[in-house]
């Protein structure tokens, strides 16, 4: 839908008046200040080694996940393990993980969740999916 150009700026007029009169009643301020970015979506690697099979059933949609960094991990300094309810699912993959892992090393907070779940995949890289959000 395109707005003409009067159209665009009377909207533009009513929003910086809302927000310079944010004390009104029907204006809510928000509860919390701060900000989620995405850093990136990713499959979940070495699955089938871990838990995910046994909790896949228990596990939903938009469910927190914990990322651990393992630095000395023999098979990949930039190691991220991914846990559910302290259960060990896997890993970041080793192509996607380098971003993940500079910044938990540089002490920054990151959160993940799961975003996509597939039961009956026979491909392992396809059962779980998550998101890695950087907080700011």
């Amino acid at each position: 839908m395109r707005f003409r150009q009067i159209e665009f700026i009377a909207l533009l007029c009513c929003l910086l008046s809302a927000v310079a009169f944010g004390q009104q009643e029907d204006i809510q301020k928000p509860t919390h200040e701060h900000i989620r970015m995405l850093v990136q979506s990713s499959p979940l690697a070495g699955s089938q080694f871990h838990a995910l099979a046994r909790l896949h059933a228990d596990m939903r949609l938009g469910d927190a996940l914990t990322l651990t960094r393992e630095p000395e991990n023999p098979y990949d300094a930039k190691a991220v393990r991914v846990e559910w309810q302290g259960h060990k699912l896997g890993y970041i993959p080793r192509k996607e993980n380098r971003a993940v892992a500079a910044a938990m090393d540089r002490g920054e907070t990151l959160g993940a969740r799961v975003s996509r779940l597939e039961a009956d995949a026979k491909d392992p890289w396809r059962r779980l999916e998550f998101e890695v959000w950087l907080e700011l």
